[in-house]
């Protein structure tokens, strides 16, 4: 078996490369610093221990001591410098290697030790490292000169070295403690810092993000409707094909990323919605003839407006499929008023029958039958197109239900349409505004309806009379309106259709208005009848 690979969370993942990279400057930093300041330290010791020597050797007490043998005062003098300048020793020789001074006194007068003085009897400045009596030193060497400008001697101040490796260390140790806080501070950072960027990506993993926007990206591609999404400055960031599709269809194209939607499509305007923070549901949009049907939202980030986004599809798609579904609704009703119609003459036909009462049974099925055909009848002779003729019949079913008299004119006359889009949306516009006079009967004692098709020269006119309370005036114009209703909530959209449709048809709507009660809503259509139309 093929042993899985390990893998590390995003958090774990930024944590140790931060603090991989901080260790690695560190690092660099240290060999900087000991290439670098350590050296610096000890010649900074040789420099303090030559310029004392420098020092000394121009002072007349050195060279005059010197030149005449006193070796009393140089010796009280350079004890004196020895403590005040906290160095390990300050020795006078003369040209002979002589010492005139020393930090033990027994050893004034008494020869050199440790070596390294040549360069300095010979009139050359010199740092060497060395052991006498005192033990291991850093020495400086300096030659003494008298008025005359002849070497007298040398002056040697010395350093122990001990204590100048101990320096180097105690700045090698601050060395190292300052790059420690530095690993601390780099490492409590890094977490601090992944932990901001994980929370910035919803803690969610790299792995996580990317099968999310695949997925995402296919659910985009794949839905049948429109979607574009624009950010806080109102700048396009997504556009999927559909989209794409139906701006295209309607005559816009061109590269739309990052383009401000105000400029590449004002119609949406989608700037309100991102200023407002107000959804729009159902906003018809003319784009070149192509009408689209859209629903704009805001998108809120931590309740912050932080963009909006837009779905849209063709009105005309929509409205094929509202036919289909429309159609299907209607043969369902027809079908189920039809069903309990003969439920209920199924149960009268029974009863008959346990009582007996075979001649009044007759008489019934026969003035059944005889009503049936007579109301087929007429609904065939009078209405040609084979849709709207089992249209009506249901919603004469329906009627009959709702204890109303739903008359058809004896003068009606409706020939088959030449297309199916014209007999639908007719029915659209009867089939509501029937519903709409069924409604306003609810409470009335005497409940009719009058239902008239009249065609006349490539012209269909249709009217629904009913005898309810009628409409007031000051509502003729709102009850076109989506939404409106006074019938309640979720309602108002009958009317609304109805208008639409015969704008549709190019068709004109009409409500009467008169002394007697009800309602009169007349239809003016264009209407094409197929082929000849026989009697």
């Amino acid at each position: 078996m093929f042993k899985r690979k390990r893998s590390y969370g995003l958090r774990t993942t930024i944590t140790f490369m931060v603090c991989a990279v901080v260790a690695l400057v560190l690092l660099v930093l240290y060999i900087i610093f000991s290439n670098r300041i350590i050296p610096q330290t000890r010649e900074s010791l040789q420099d303090k221990a030559l310029t004392i020597a420098r020092t000394l050797a121009l002072m007349p007490l050195i060279s005059e001591g010197l030149d005449e043998g006193r070796s009393k005062e140089i010796q009280a003098y350079t004890v004196k410098i020895t403590r005040r300048n906290d160095i390990m020793f300050v020795v006078v020789l003369d040209m002979n290697s002589i010492r005139y001074s020393h930090p033990d006194a027994s050893r004034v007068g008494q020869p050199f030790v440790g070596g390294g003085q040549k360069l300095a009897l010979s009139g050359e400045e010199s740092i060497s490292e060395g052991e006498g009596t005192l033990g291991k030193s850093l020495r400086a060497f300096v030659p003494v000169y008298n008025g005359k400008g002849q070497q007298v001697g040398i002056v040697v101040v010395g350093l122990s070295l001990d204590k100048v490796k101990g320096i180097i260390r105690q700045n090698q140790w601050t060395i190292i403690a300052i790059l420690l806080s530095g690993a601390l501070l780099g490492a409590a950072g890094a977490i601090v810092l992944a932990r901001k960027i994980k929370k910035m990506m919803f803690w969610m993993e790299p792995v996580e993000i990317s099968t999310l926007l695949e997925e995402r990206s296919a659910m985009l591609q794949s839905i049948r409707e429109g979607i574009i999404a624009i950010n806080h400055e109102a700048r396009i960031t997504l556009m999927n094909l559909e989209a794409e599709r139906l701006l295209k269809a309607a005559g816009i194209s061109g590269g739309a990323l990052n383009q401000p939607i105000g400029d590449y499509l004002p119609a949406l305007r989608l700037e309100t919605v991102l200023n407002s923070g107000d959804a729009k549901f159902d906003e018809e949009i003319d784009l070149n003839g192509t009408t689209l049907l859209a629903n704009s939202l805001p998108i809120r980030v931590n309740g912050a407006i932080a963009g909006a986004v837009v779905t849209f599809r063709d009105k005309t798609e929509i409205a094929h499929l509202a036919e289909r579904l429309s159609g299907i609704s209607v043969y369902a009703d027809a079908l189920r008023a039809g069903a309990h119609e003969f439920m209920n003459k199924l149960h009268v036909i029974m009863g008959m029958t346990h009582m007996g009462l075979y001649d009044e049974l007759q008489q019934y099925i026969s003035g059944t039958v005889r009503n049936y055909q007579n109301e087929i009848g007429s609904i065939t002779k009078q209405i040609k197109d084979p849709v709207m003729a089992g249209f009506l019949l249901g919603k004469l079913s329906r009627a009959r239900e709702a204890g109303i008299n739903l008359m058809l004119a004896a003068d009606s006359y409706l020939p088959e349409s030449e297309g199916p889009e014209i007999i639908h949306e007719l029915i659209t516009i009867v089939g509501n505004l029937l519903d709409n006079a069924m409604d306003a009967l609810e409470g009335v004692e005497d409940k009719e309806i009058l239902l008239a098709f009249r065609y006349d020269q490539g012209r269909m006119i249709c009217t629904v009379e009913d005898t309810g309370p009628g409409i007031e005036e000051f509502l003729r114009e709102e009850i076109y309106v989506q939404g409106f209703s006074t019938k309640g909530d979720n309602r108002g959209l009958g009317l609304h259709l109805v208008r639409r449709s015969v704008e549709k048809l190019n068709g004109s709507l009409l409500l009467h208005s008169g002394g007697e009660p009800g309602a009169t809503f007349a239809v003016d259509v264009p209407y094409k009848i197929k082929g000849e139309e026989n009697e």
